[in-house]
């Protein structure tokens, strides 16, 4: 009885080894196409010819193409440090916690070329374009939250806050990041060019 226990449970320790690797595996290979190809061409059947299983395996794990975009956005975010968020909105001083913020999300937009082509697609492409929507929400309710911070401490006017939020969330989009990356200017030159313009932004909507 203990034996047929101790053999169901390696057994079940095997396939979930394994389904863990063909998830890093599809992952890998999904992420890997968005870098070299047009994101739109991202179906389950090209991502597991990539990653060498079977479409199946892809479903299996992942369950649709919107399953499989919510996974890469995740892995995305995490390989472009976006886990620091909360660090940086725990920051006591919130002009601090904003420039962080700010800092993170000019990170975000230069790590890897996969991302900027995934919101370069989502104007073609519905089911990217919902998926990178609600992304963007998240961004802006974290300006939000550090914007009514400054406002209760007096630093801008209370009354001044949503507005504030929309246009910090403009200045630290990816499209305006991509914007700027003409003239050949690197990602550091950028990145401080955009905490200026939010600087001076804020300057509009002091009490």
């Amino acid at each position: 009885m203990n034996k047929s226990s101790d053999k169901r449970r390696y057994r079940s320790a095997i396939r979930e080894a394994a389904a863990g690797e063909n998830r890093v595996q599809v992952l890998a290979a999904a992420i890997k196409l968005l870098r070299t190809a047009n994101p739109s061409a991202m179906s389950m059947e090209a991502v597991a010819k990539a990653a060498g299983v079977t479409r199946l395996t892809v479903y299996n794990q992942f369950g649709s193409r919107g399953g499989l975009l919510e996974a890469v956005f995740d892995e995305l975010a995490r390989e472009g440090g976006l886990a620091r968020i909360p660090e940086a909105m725990a920051l006591p001083d919130p002009r601090s916690a904003l420039d962080r913020l700010i800092e993170i999300f000019c990170d975000f937009w230069a790590f890897d070329p996969a991302v900027d082509r995934l919101n370069q697609t989502a104007f073609t492409e519905t089911e990217f374009a919902a998926a990178l929507a609600a992304r963007h929400e998240r961004r802006r309710k974290a300006l939000s939250v550090v914007l009514q911070r400054l406002a209760q401490d007096g630093y801008i006017a209370q009354d001044n806050s949503e507005v504030a939020t929309d246009v910090l969330f403009a200045l630290t989009s990816p499209d305006f990041f991509r914007m700027l990356s003409t003239r050949q200017r690197k990602e550091p030159a950028i990145r401080t060019l955009v905490l200026r313009l939010c600087r001076t932004a804020l300057k509009e909507f002091q009490s």
